[in-house]
C-alpha cells in the first residue's frame, strides 16, 4: 500500500485466489464525503479541534495550504503522541497559495469530485474560504461579512452607517497602502489613540501612541516591518476587555459564553489572562454586540468578538470570523460539554443547529499566558502536566522548548506556555493558579 495513497485503506483488497477468476469483482467501497480545509501554519484549534472532529463526522479531509511541510510535522508529532488510535482522519496535505481564491477554487475543482465543504478557521483566508464556498454552491460566510471583518477599516465605516443607536461612533483613520505616515503629522486625532496593521492578528504591531511626533514614527517602525502595509489609527477605547463568542446556521445564532480579558499594560495590547464569565453573558452588553454583528452581516458558522465596556454601552474593538483561539475554544468545548467543533464543521455542510445546544453552564476556567519579558533562550521550563485537586484541573502546555532562542514580539508569539485551569469555583481555580506560577520557574538568559 502506498503510504501517501491516503484512500487506499478504504478500497476492497482481492486476494490471490480472486485475481484472474470469473468471480465479480467486490464493488468499491464508497467514498467519503471530503472536507476541504484552508490553513496557513499548523494551529491547536485544526490539530486537536477541527481534524478530530472530521474524523468523528466520517469525513476525509484535503487541507490546502502554503506552508504544507509544517503540516505534515505537526500532524506527525500528534500521530506520536496518540499511537494507532489517533482520531485523524484520512488527510491530504495540499500545496496551494490560499491567499489567492481563484487558485483555491482551481485547486478544489481539480480534485474532480464536489466537495462537502470548504472551510477554514484562519484570520486570513475567511473571505478566500466564503468565495470557494459559493462558487461550488456550497454553505458559508457571506464573502462580503468575511471582508468586512477582517479589514478593520472597513468594519469601522459600516459600523459608523448602522447609526448610532446600533454601535457607538468611533474615531478611526486609515494610512493607505503605500501612503507616507508623515501625512499623518497634522491629524486631529484624540490621543492617546492606537496603531495598528489594517488587517492584522493577535495584536501584532499594535501600539499606544501619545502624540502625533509618536504616531508618525511608529508608523514608520511598523512599516519598516512591513513594507506598504495599510494602517488603522483609532481611539483608544478604555475600559473593561471582554469577547463574545457566537455560533450560527444563518437561521439562529447562539452565544457560547463571554471572556473577560486582562492585558499587559500600555503600549503594547498582549493577552496576559482569560476569565470565563458565568452564564449567560451580561446583559445590556450582549444584546448591543449581537445588533452590531447583525449590522456587519456575521451570522454564520462562529465568530470571536471582542469589545470594550464603557458604563452600558459595548464598543467593539474587533471582530474575528473564527473561534476564540490560543486553546479557548478547546477548553470551552470541553467545559460545555458538547460537540462544538462538529456544530462548527456541521454548519458548512448545511445542516441546521439545534434550538438548543444543550451547554452546561456551571463550568468556569482561567487561561493563563506565562509570558516571556525579553529576548533571549529559554534556559529552564517546567514540563507538561496534569494535574486535580479541589475540583480544580491544571493542564500546563509549554508552547517554546528549552533551548530555544527567540527575539520579543510583543504579541502572543511570546508565550512560553499556557495554563489551563478549569472547575466550578472561581476561588479555588484562582488559588491553584496562584500555587501553580510560585511553584515553578521559567528562565530566560
Amino acid at each position: 500500500m502506498n503510504e501517501n495513497d491516503l484512500d487506499a485503506a478504504s478500497r476492497p483488497f482481492l486476494s490471490p485466489a480472486l485475481r484472474g477468476s470469473s468471480a465479480a469483482p467486490a464493488a468499491p467501497a464508497p467514498r467519503p464525503p471530503r472536507l476541504h480545509l484552508l490553513a496557513l501554519n499548523p494551529t491547536d484549534s485544526v490539530t486537536e479541534g477541527f481534524l478530530p472532529a472530521a474524523a468523528r463526522l466520517g469525513l476525509a479531509v484535503t487541507l490546502l495550504t502554503d506552508q504544507p511541510e509544517a503540516h505534515q510535522r505537526a500532524y506527525g508529532r500528534q500521530e506520536e503522541k496518540t499511537g494507532s488510535a489517533h482520531p485523524f482522519p484520512a488527510l491530504d496535505v495540499v500545496p496551494c497559495d490560499v491567499r489567492d481564491f481563484a487558485e483555491v477554487i482551481s485547486r478544489i475543482a481539480a480534485d474532480g469530485a464536489r466537495p462537502r465543504a470548504v472551510f477554514t478557521n484562519s484570520d486570513h483566508l475567511q473571505a478566500q474560504a466564503a468565495l470557494a464556498a459559493q462558487y461550488f454552491g456550497l454553505p458559508g460566510k457571506d464573502w462580503r461579512a468575511a471582508l468586512r471583518t477582517k479589514n478593520k477599516a472597513e468594519l469601522r465605516r459600516a459600523l459608523a452607517a448602522a447609526g448610532p443607536d446600533v454601535a457607538d461612533p468611533v474615531w478611526s483613520a486609515e494610512l493607505a497602502t503605500g501612503q507616507d505616515p508623515a501625512t499623518l503629522a497634522g491629524l486631529d486625532a484624540p490621543y492617546p489613540c492606537v496603531v495598528k496593521p489594517r488587517e492584522g492578528v493577535a495584536s501584532e504591531d499594535v501600539v499606544l501612541v501619545a502624540d502625533a511626533d509618536q504616531l508618525v514614527r511608529r508608523c514608520a517602525e511598523i512599516r519598516e516591518r512591513r513594507p506598504g502595509a495599510a494602517l488603522v489609527v483609532e481611539e483608544f477605547l478604555d475600559g473593561e476587555l471582554r469577547t463574545l463568542e457566537t455560533l450560527g446556521d444563518g437561521r439562529t445564532l447562539h452565544v457560547l459564553g463571554a471572556f473577560r480579558t486582562e492585558l499587559s499594560p500600555p503600549p503594547y495590547f498582549i493577552e496576559e489572562r482569560l476569565h470565563l464569565l458565568p452564564a449567560p453573558p451580561p446583559q445590556p452588553h450582549t444584546d448591543q454586540v449581537l445588533a452590531q454583528l447583525r449590522a456587519l452581516g456575521v451570522g454564520f458558522g462562529v465568530c470571536h468578538t471582542e469589545y470594550v465596556v464603557q458604563g452600558d454601552r459595548a464598543r467593539l474593538i474587533e471582530v474575528n470570523y473564527r473561534a476564540i483561539g490560543d486553546q479557548c475554544d478547546l477548553v470551552l468545548a470541553e467545559l460545555l460539554g458538547i460537540p462544538l467543533f462538529e456544530y462548527i464543521l456541521r454548519t458548512h455542510m448545511g445542516e441546521p443547529l439545534p434550538d438548543d445546544l444543550g451547554a452546561r453552564t456551571d463550568g468556569r476556567v482561567r487561561m493563563e499566558y506565562v509570558t516571556a519579558d525579553r529576548a533571549g533562550r529559554l534556559a529552564s521550563a517546567p514540563p507538561a502536566s496534569v494535574t486535580e485537586r479541589d475540583g480544580v484541573r491544571l493542564d500546563y502546555r509549554p508552547l517554546r522548548g528549552i533551548g530555544e532562542e527567540h527575539p520579543l514580539h510583543r504579541t502572543n508569539r511570546d508565550f512560553l506556555g499556557v495554563l489551563r485551569a478549569t472547575g466550578t469555583d472561581q476561588g479555588r481555580i484562582d488559588a491553584a493558579v496562584a500555587r501553580f506560577l510560585a511553584a515553578h520557574r521559567w528562565e530566560i538568559v
